[in-house]
């Protein structure tokens, strides 16, 4: 068998160990994989590398109309299959079953890539035993951010493959190695939670820089009334909505090249574009809640570096009005986190917010 050529997973950075398995998985394929990681850790790109070479007359050349197709997601073998709701549910179920079933039409089998598979809580029972017993012609790739016990049935009839967050220092690399300036790339690494994509286009968004410091801004704009507090807020929220610009961009660059495509082909129009539509969409939704994550952070860092002025300020512990004053910026802290952790939980950005405003108003009485 040909060797299966590093060429397919260039687009996966720092992940060293999952792409080794995945050449070495390209060579002896099994019927299931499940790649879990963090959104942004390089799950897609590394599902379409290793679609690449299952799909290759070559068995991964990296160089062939195949492999490039498979690569940029177009190989007709190459099948997704993307949540229609906020969950992967028992309709979904059922097309990945129907679709499983299918013949490929090029290639000796088909890739079916499913990603969100940590929403398919409701539709495991339907799934369970597609995955278990696909047709032979049939490998399936499922992308998880984490694994909830009512996947455990699934899980343990798949390979699985981890992807950690990609390091601080390797996103700091990468940027730089794209033409990024370095105190940019250190800024964008940490805001980037280790999600690649995320940094990509934080490290082309002219507003960035401004949106941390907007956030960092807070502690000295509270001045302790409820109305300043809902004027704050209320300008976080707009600094959330405007960072999404970078995104549609993106994914307006997208729909114009799948457009090219179809015409190329001659499609009727874009193939599975609602499906995109809808991604797009939740991708926004994401895109929108790391901004605000990432505001928090900074915000806490402001408090944080408060907190540290009164430690290094060299007033010693017990001094009037020091310990009230450390206390205060701790407080101020853990209020920033308890919100930060709150975004997890589909809250109400705009009542969050708010909130959190009028609690660290609150604390300047």
């Amino acid at each position: 068998m040909s060797r299966v050529s590093p060429v397919l997973f260039d687009t996966v950075v720092g992940q060293d160990r999952a792409v080794s398995r995945l050449m070495d998985a390209a060579r002896r394929p099994v019927h299931a994989y499940l790649f879990v990681g963090p959104a942004g850790s390089g799950k897609r790109a590394a599902a379409r590398g290793l679609a690449a070479a299952l799909l290759c007359p070559d068995g991964g050349c990296g160089q062939c109309n195949s492999c490039r197709r498979a690569l940029a997601g177009t190989h007709p073998d190459l099948v997704t299959v993307e949540r229609t709701g906020a969950s992967l549910d028992v309709d979904d179920a059922r097309e990945i079953t129907a679709r499983a079933q299918r013949r490929p039409l090029e290639s000796d089998r088909q890739v079916l890539l499913v990603p969100d598979v940590h929403l398919a809580a409701k539709a495991a029972p339907a799934l369970l035993k597609t995955v278990e017993e696909p047709p032979p012609s049939t490998v399936f790739i499922l992308l998880a951010d984490d694994l909830p016990a009512g996947l455990a049935t699934i899980v343990s009839r798949c390979v699985q493959i981890p992807f950690a967050a990609v390091p601080p220092v390797v996103v700091e690399e990468w940027l730089v190695a794209r033409g990024v300036a370095s105190d940019t790339a250190v800024s964008v690494a940490a805001a980037s939670g280790g999600n690649l994509e995320r940094a990509r286009l934080l490290a082309d968004d002219p507003g960035f820089n401004d949106r941390r410091q907007r956030w960092r801004s807070v502690p000295g704009r509270l001045d302790g009334t409820g109305a300043m507090a809902v004027i704050v807020a209320d300008d976080l929220l707009g600094l959330a909505d405007g960072a999404l610009a970078p995104l549609r961009d993106s994914h307006a660059r997208e729909m114009a090249a799948l457009e090219e495509q179809a015409e190329a082909t001659g499609a009727r129009g874009i193939p599975g574009r609602k499906a995109v539509e809808d991604r797009h969409k939740r991708e926004e939704r994401r895109w929108r809640t790391d901004d605000l994550r990432m505001g928090l952070s900074a915000l806490a860092d402001a408090y944080r570096d408060r907190l540290v002025a009164t430690v290094e300020g060299g007033s010693p512990a017990g001094s009037p009005g020091v310990d009230a004053e450390r206390r205060e910026a701790a407080a101020h802290v853990d209020a920033v986190g308890r919100a930060s952790k709150a975004l997890s939980r589909n809250v109400r950005e705009d009542l969050l917010l708010e909130s959190l405003m009028v609690e660290l108003s609150g604390m300047l009485e």
